[in-house]
């Protein structure tokens, strides 16, 4: 599906700034500056707390993955990226379901099987995802290979690379095989939930914005910085990898 704006894909990219990429970029900032590395962790005391509980717990283990995913910028940031140009519910409905199939698939497995996976790689790969969405929606690989890569695939793929970034950091806090299954799959509904609270706050925000006629000006703004976003996390992941 090529995502590209009407009048065969241009951008008016000398528009002035305007206002809600002004927001963007600010609300950016201010997240890749207080926490970089916590894409993926989870907060000291929800540490403790799965550290240290036996048994079945649902309703904590689901608050705990809706709080994750309202709370992951890495995970809303390729969200927003996926539904920038999908006006269609229908549509909207089929990506978001792709990427839950491959979030839930490989946080799951990822944790129950102990796949012992570096952190700072996968996290790197989530940067490329974001990078990757940006240069969909900016039609830079139709201008550069003269080719539409399948954004469904990339969009599984890509999912099941997120659900492998949350398993390597439960997998830190040796998370008791006590109930570990039925803990697992509450965490998963509860990251479902977490994500269709984002994404409905995602979409009424895009909704305005496209009524306005800034939203075509500036659209090409919004996906460079979230493609900026993205190459700043591949760069602290990758630096993290390697001087860790």
């Amino acid at each position: 599906m090529t995502l590209l704006p009407p009048g065969g894909g241009r951008f008016a990219t000398r528009a002035p700034f305007a206002l809600p990429v002004a927001i963007l970029l600010v609300v950016l900032a201010m997240l890749l500056s207080t926490g970089l590395a916590a894409a993926h962790a989870v907060a000291e005391g929800d540490k403790g707390y799965i550290q240290e509980i036996y048994g079945v717990h649902l309703i904590p283990f689901m608050y705990l993955g809706a709080k994750h995913m309202v709370t992951g910028y890495d995970h809303l940031l390729f969200l927003l990226g996926v539904v920038f140009f999908l006006y269609r519910l229908q549509h909207i409905a089929i990506y978001v379901s792709l990427f839950a199939i491959g979030h839930s698939t490989t946080m799951i497995l990822g944790v129950y099987y102990g796949w012992n996976v570096s952190a700072y790689l996968i996290d790197a790969i989530i940067g490329l995802s974001v990078v990757y969405k940006a240069l969909d929606n900016l039609g830079a690989f139709q201008r550069w290979f003269g080719f539409q890569p399948n954004t469904k695939l990339a969009t599984l793929i890509f999912g099941f690379f997120h659900g492998l970034g949350l398993a390597t950091k439960i997998l830190e806090y040796d998370i008791a095989q006590d109930g570990l299954l039925p803990n697992l799959l509450a965490f998963n509904v509860g990251v479902e939930i977490g994500q269709l609270i984002a994404l409905a706050m995602i979409l009424i925000a895009m909704g305005y914005w496209r009524r306005t006629a800034s939203f075509w000006k500036h659209a090409y703004t919004a996906n460079v910085i979230m493609m900026t976003a993205g190459f700043v996390l591949i760069g602290y992941q990758l630096t993290g990898y390697f001087v860790a």
